[in-house]
């Protein structure tokens, strides 16, 4: 039997998978991602460390391997987060930490971005929201703070570039990947001139992009050494991990969006050119390059299950974790349990899911969650149904935000990610949507998604196509009740409501 290897970065777990052909999991192992706050001057400053990712993903990768013919397995490529890159020095060592996502530090070069590029110019090449950790705000920094580690820096290498890297001693990376640092140009699919001058970031340190899918090199010896892999196994592009999770999914054809579903959720769809005007930046959606070849991708993210996960800690106390235990269940139960009891529409009581901001389709940071149709005989149970009707009305919207400004149609969800077991939500989301959900019997679907462009890589699919028809499995499927959705027409077009009348209030 062969094999394909899928490697995922992730904030929380570095994860290797190995996948059949059919795309069922043979093997998979993972290992704590650790988030280090070494300044002690500035102990909000948040870096990986080079030393622990790579051998955190040799030892994931080395328990994979270990029960099997290290040369059945075909092909390799990584998938994970953007926009986190390291400085290497002409002889691969790496010169100071990854910046994570999560370190602040880079919010006057944010400001200065913005300034000096601007939010619609940005859009316009790029496709990009001006976040304050895309890579090049990381590249000014450390010109204005390192500028002697810059000078001694070859190549600033992506988080998945570096363990490509690491594997075969290659530098490049892929047109998803790049499109996350600010750098990118999405009409020519090359780096842009003007915003290399303007950041005054030298083009040599960038890698070279290249299509996902692309044979990047070999496992090399000390590779080998240190993961169990045959030298001599293909390393092939991979990509970011959304735009991997299409993949196997199938969201890369038209009318199939992807719904990624955790602490944020990433609706996901695939288009043919880059719509990169004023409005749907306004949107709050990036639009950056596919992993699937000559597509582009629409992605708009908002806090989701972070809501939940609010509601559990302060709506369910000692009591309810106690009777969980005693019922052999959990305080998720209890809380699906108590929202299924409320009508629809839970008595009247909407919810704003803007815990975190607003981030799609309505952009506006400084809103923020809200109740409203509150009475005196409101339950637990309703405000529990109220906001996860609140994450559907807002996916809708997205959904919808996408069918208005950028025609693409919508005839099916796909949805992944934890939250996917929490049935009532499922259902609730197509009966509000009023559109089909999957959830497909796939598991592991980003690190899968990886394994597919291995496998593309190494010729054992033709393309993008021939490996959804081998890997793709229709699990549970959620139509919508024809009776809720009608009830939810209305009360959609009252959610929508929400934000425009509470927006003065809480810009004040």
């Amino acid at each position: 039997m062969s094999y394909l290897l899928g490697i995922d970065v992730g904030s929380t777990n570095l994860k290797a998978v190995l996948f059949g052909y059919d795309g069922k999991i043979v093997a998979k192992a993972d290992t704590p991602t650790e988030l280090g706050h070494p300044e002690q001057d500035h102990p909000d400053w948040a870096v990986w460390q080079p030393q622990q990712i790579w051998s955190g993903i040799a030892q994931a990768v080395s328990k994979v391997v270990a029960g099997i013919d290290a040369s059945a397995v075909k092909g390799v490529a990584v998938t994970g987060m953007g926009m986190d890159g390291v400085p290497l020095d002409a002889t691969g060592k790496w010169l100071y930490p990854f910046i994570s996502w999560h370190c602040p530090r880079t919010l006057p070069q944010q400001k200065w971005w913005i300034e000096q590029v601007g939010i619609d110019r940005q859009f316009q090449i790029g496709g990009d929201q001006i976040w304050p950790f895309n890579t090049a705000l990381r590249l000014r920094w450390m010109k204005e703070h390192q500028p002697a580690i810059l000078e001694h820096t070859h190549k600033w290498v992506l988080i998945e570039d570096f363990i490509n890297f690491m594997l075969c001693g290659e530098y490049a990376t892929d047109f998803s990947m790049a499109s996350t640092t600010l750098l990118f140009d999405q009409s020519t699919r090359s780096w842009n001139e003007e915003l290399l001058k303007k950041s005054g970031i030298d083009r040599e340190l960038l890698c070279d992009p290249k299509p996902a899918g692309t044979v990047l090199g070999q496992v090399h010896q000390a590779a080998a050494r240190l993961t169990g892999l045959k030298a001599g196994t293909p390393v092939v592009l991979g990509g970011h991990d959304y735009s991997c999770g299409c993949l196997p999914t199938g969201a890369y054809r038209p009318g199939v969006v992807l719904d990624v579903l955790g602490t944020w959720e990433m609706v996901v769809a695939a288009l043919d050119q880059p719509v990169l005007t004023p409005e749907v930046q306004q949107l709050g959606v990036l639009v950056d390059t596919h992993v699937a070849r000559d597509k582009h991708a629409v992605m708009g993210a908002t806090v989701a299950a972070d809501n939940l996960e609010w509601a559990r800690r302060e709506f369910c106390g000692e009591e309810e974790r106690r009777a969980a235990a005693a019922d052999g269940g959990s305080v998720w139960d209890s809380i699906v349990e108590l929202a299924e009891q409320s009508p629809v529409g839970s008595n009247g009581i909407f919810f704003l899911p803007h815990m975190s901001g607003s981030h799609c389709p309505v952009l506006d940071h400084t809103s923020a969650g809200a109740f409203v149709g509150l009475r005196n005989i409101a339950s637990r149970g309703d405000l529990l149904r109220a906001l996860i009707e609140g994450l559907n009305y807002q996916f809708t919207q997205i959904v919808q935000a996408f069918e208005t400004c950028l025609h693409v149609k919508s005839d099916r969800i796909e949805a992944i990610g934890g939250p996917t077991r929490n049935r009532f939500w499922m259902q609730n989301k197509a009966d509000v949507s009023g559109t089909v959900v999957n959830v497909p019997d796939i598991e592991e679907a980003v690190p899968l998604g990886a394994a597919i462009l291995a496998g593309i890589g190494a010729g054992i699919y033709k393309d993008e196509d021939e490996a959804f028809e081998q890997v793709h499995r229709t699990g549970k499927v959620y139509e919508p009740d024809a009776a809720n959705h009608a009830k939810y027409q209305e009360l959609y077009a009252r959610f929508g409501k929400l934000h425009p009348s509470l927006r003065s209030f809480y810009s004040e």
